[in-house]
């Protein structure tokens, strides 16, 4: 599809600035180039992450904020591998996996990313229709219904061009960030323990290694990391050597903006679960439904229908943003498309017979989560693969303290899986 007025305007104003010719500063400057790193970015702030971080800070207080802060921090750095792959090769992970790697070992990479693709589908399509449920009172089949109807309308924002829907996602992004931005004046939690537990480590038995794993999986997002490639690749084409790393530049701040701001709101849902719940006793709060019922009576009226908003946020956002995933993942890895109509409805039967079941969904939300993270290290390590190789990556390849960072958070992620592998068939 061409390019429309708005991308074109907004493509021709980069490559302005990439040539030197743009404008010398400020905001308008760099406006061009964000954009991808916040549709990824949706991916960290899906109800997932809602589920994990309220379990997390009801059950534990603050003792697992510190594991958002080093799962945001991976997810800068894996995102901004994910996006200069795709700058710098023009192809996406997907594609490169599929080119690089023997059929047999695509087929069964494909097949995991399909199941990861289908846990992510279901924690965003669930928190959607709870988000209805809560607001309007609709039961949760029909709230279901409307999830569908409500994710087809945003991706149909595509015929348009890339612009409007960054405009559409980045709003979304905006109303969860302003919702916990509330919901944190509101609980005044004590900042003293909330340094202290971003910086130091602790876990405590089994489920608190399970919840810690869940919002490890629930921030670094594998399918996030298939999309980002894919969604900087053709985007601004470019292959002058400086050109290229102004505009790695430009990205990085795009992540780094985007990215900080999913981790603050990840914080933001902990810290108050933790003042809310946990800090009064209310240490069982099992649902996110629970959640906002209970919020009503220690936060005021307010609270309850901010949390209702920023739940229908996140699930309709990452919904769309997880079917543009899938589209990525199938067309790469076996250069097949089909209608994202027709992938939003098959998507949507695992939800739908979680509802029909009567299964509680935020604890099927933790559970999901905890399969991303097992599928993380099959989309992390190609992917540091492909971008400390100079044949794919040219002036873009890796500095060597980049790829042992990366190589030393795909083992801290195996070894936090094989963990609680351990702990879990011990019975620890």
């Amino acid at each position: 599809m061409a390019a429309k007025q708005g991308d074109r305007r907004a493509l021709a104003s980069a490559k302005k600035t990439l040539a030197g010719k743009g404008k010398t500063g400020g905001l308008r400057r760099l406006l061009p180039f964000l954009g991808p790193a916040f549709i990824a970015s949706i991916a960290y702030m899906d109800p997932g992450n809602f589920a994990t971080n309220i379990s997390g800070g009801a059950q534990y207080g603050l003792m697992l904020l510190w594991v958002i802060l080093a799962s945001n921090l991976i997810a800068m750095l894996i995102q901004t591998l994910s996006a200069k792959l795709g700058i710098a090769s023009g192809k996406n992970l997907a594609e490169h996996c599929r080119e690089q790697f023997r059929r047999p070992v695509v087929v069964i990479m494909w097949l995991l990313a399909e199941i990861v693709a289908m846990a992510t589908d279901l924690a965003e399509f669930l928190g959607a229709a709870l988000g209805f449920y809560i607001l309007l009172g609709v039961p949760l089949w029909i709230a279901g219904i409307i999830t569908g109807i409500a994710t087809f309308l945003i991706l149909s924002l595509e015929r348009f061009g890339f612009r409007p829907l960054e405009a559409v996602i980045s709003g979304f992004v905006g109303v969860i960030a302003v919702s916990y931005l509330v919901e944190t004046i509101l609980d005044k939690p004590p900042m003293g323990q909330v340094l202290f537990h971003m910086v130091v480590p602790q876990l405590r038995g089994p489920e608190s290694v399970l919840l810690a794993v869940g919002i490890l999986g629930a921030t670094v997002m594998p399918h996030a990391i298939y999309l980002h490639s894919s969604l900087t690749q053709k985007r601004i084409i470019v292959r002058d050597p400086g050109k290229l790393r102004r505009l790695l530049r430009f990205e990085i701040i795009d992540v780094t903006i985007a990215m900080g701001v999913a981790g603050l709101i990840n914080m933001a849902m902990l810290v108050m679960a933790a003042a809310t719940f946990f800090a009064k006793g209310i240490t069982s709060m099992g649902s996110l439904e629970e959640a906002h019922r209970t919020l009503e009576p220690l936060l005021g009226k307010a609270a309850s229908w901010v949390f209702g908003v920023s739940l229908l946020a996140s699930g309709l956002s990452s919904s769309a943003v997880g079917t543009m995933a899938g589209q990525v993942i199938m067309q790469g890895f076996l250069k097949r498309r089909i209608p994202s109509w027709i992938r939003r409805l098959a998507t949507m039967v695992p939800s739908m017979v979680v509802i029909a079941l009567g299964l509680d969904p935020t604890r099927t939300l933790v559970i999901s989560q905890v399969f991303l993270s097992f599928g993380l290290p099959f989309a992390i390590i190609p992917l540091v693969l492909f971008t400390q190789r100079r044949d794919i990556m040219g002036v873009l390849v890796n500095r060597g303290v980049t790829t042992a960072l990366a190589w030393l958070t795909a083992a801290f992620i195996v070894a936090l899986n094989v963990y609680l592998l351990y702990l879990t068939f011990a019975g620890g």
